[in-house]
């Protein structure tokens, strides 16, 4: 006798709640820096070891990235000497482009919407090689995932389970450059049938119109002394194919009272490579018509970023503005024929007009090296890989902007300046290592027409300033602190 009366409907002891995952293959794709390098002739991994120590080591001894030089043999498509091996698991740091939060939120989202952990893949690739290489590459490896995971006997199993019961299709999740290397494996001539078999096509931070901070690394040390991780990533960067893949390719270099794009000579000038350049421009343009199935695109915004240049002299002046077309594809001008500039911000590295293109986007106030880790932003994966229609992030004031250093010496104080915030109310700004321990508040105030905070820290590693504000948005940035004099600048 049932003493409590009839069982609901609904009570699970008379149905089983069955968890909402795809039938489909999963692609992640990391950013330039984002995949573990391993020196197959030394033995050695020469790029995305844990612990703050090696960060130090590599970035403020001379020659401590050496190895990640492109070797003739290399520049002329013998690449075997070195191995990626897997995405970042940890917290990284690079000159200019700053923190690089590792992956494992997004890997994790990710499993937390399929029907098996062989339904994903991590796709690590060797970043310093050309977009067009690693494309390829991609796409002989989404092919082999999705064939394989066709084959499973969890994939039959969740196709049982959704409304359609079709076999599964290929999801690409990119973050940063990443977003390119989708592309290109999505054009026709690698595999003419793999874009046919993509469901969607989800990037984070994709700077597909190029990025100013790649000519301002290509420039580094051009008429001032420059600290030593700046001018080591100058160097391993000037016959970098990758990077120049990120130069922009849009009009920003401002030239007297007109607007045009970076030539290969421009690159030359400031410290590139003519050829990888013309070679970048070369291959972009053909990318310009390749379809992104499903795509749907995350850009980060109200961080101040670099959007436009000026060369004097052969050194860049990077400008946090850039200039607008009309639709006829002329410049807007003011009533004396002058320029006019904007500035539409960005994540800190990708200004926004270059991360948000496709039919869907979704802006979130965030720094470059933190989408692909947000909580908002996983939940947009969540819900595209289980093909519900994201409907953006939560309502209201959107975050602010997070301007620090990204190198500092310890016992030094140093400046964080907040900006799109207009009160104090709400607003809480803290300093912690990134594991995490330690945490300090930070006191902000009011000073030159924005909010600002001042902060000391003691111990020479890798730190992460976080701010939270009054709208349930959180912002943060990676900051790597070194031994007093160990940046020292050269010449």
């Amino acid at each position: 006798m049932n003493r409590h009366g009839p069982e609901p409907a609904n009570s699970s002891a008379t149905s089983d709640v069955t968890a909402d995952i795809t039938q489909d293959a999963v692609v992640i794709v990391p950013g330039i820096m984002g995949s573990e390098l391993y020196d197959t002739v030394t033995q050695k991994t020469i790029w995305g070891l844990s612990g703050v120590s090696w960060l130090l080591k590599a970035w403020t001894r001379p020659k401590g990235l050496e190895p990640l030089r492109l070797t003739p043999e290399e520049l002329e498509g013998k690449t075997t000497r070195i191995k990626p091996t897997q995405l970042m698991r940890h917290s990284s740091w690079t000159p200019y482009l700053q923190g690089f939060e590792p992956y494992t939120n997004l890997i994790n989202a990710v499993q937390g919407c399929v029907a098996d952990s062989a339904a994903v893949l991590e796709f690590a690739y060797d970043w310093r090689l050309p977009v067009a290489v690693n494309g390829h590459l991609l796409a002989e490896a989404a092919r082999r995932h999705l064939t394989a995971w066709r084959l499973h006997p969890a994939h039959d199993a969740a196709r049982r389970n959704r409304v359609d019961e079709r076999p599964a299709r290929l999801v690409f999740v990119a973050h940063s450059m990443g977003g390119l290397v989708t592309r290109a494996a999505l054009d026709a001539p690698y595999d003419g049938a793999l874009a046919d078999d993509t469901r969607a096509v989800l990037t984070l931070g994709t700077p597909f119109y190029g990025a100013v901070k790649a000519a301002a690394i290509l420039n580094t040390g051009r008429g001032a002394p420059v600290p030593l991780p700046h001018r080591q990533l100058q160097s391993i960067s000037a016959t970098m194919p990758g990077l120049h893949d990120l130069l922009p390719q849009y009009a920003c270099l401002i030239d007297g009272n007109d607007v045009r794009r970076l030539t290969p000579s421009d690159v030359t000038g400031i410290g590139g490579n003519a050829e990888l350049a013309q070679a970048a421009v070369e291959f972009q343009e053909k990318q310009a018509n390749v379809r992104l199935p499903g795509h749907w695109a995350v850009a980060g915004t109200n961080q101040a970023t670099m959007q436009s240049l000026t060369i004097r002299d052969g050194v860049v002046y990077p400008h946090q503005h850039g200039a607008r077309q009309h639709t006829s594809g002329d410049f807007i001008r003011d009533s004396r024929g002058g320029l006019r500039f904007y500035d539409v911000k960005g994540d800190g590295t990708v200004y926004k007009d270059s991360a948000a293109v496709g039919p869907a986007v979704t802006p979130l106030p965030l720094q470059h090296g933190a989408v692909a880790s947000d909580r908002v932003a996983l939940k947009a994966v969540a819900e595209i890989l289980r093909d519900d229609e994201h409907l953006g992030p939560p309502q209201g004031a959107p975050g602010c902007g997070l301007d620090v250093p990204d190198l500092v010496e310890v016992g030094t104080a140093w400046s964080i300046t907040l900006s799109g915030v207009d009160s104090l109310a709400g607003l809480r700004c803290e300093i912690a290592d990134v594991a995490g321990q330690n945490p300090q508040v930070i006191k902000a105030g009011w000073g030159d027409g924005q909010i600002k905070a001042r902060t000391t820290v003691n111990i020479p590693g890798l730190y992460r300033v976080t701010v939270r504000t009054i709208d349930g948005h959180t912002i943060t940035q990676l900051v790597l602190a070194s031994e007093a004099g160990a940046t020292r600048e050269v010449e």
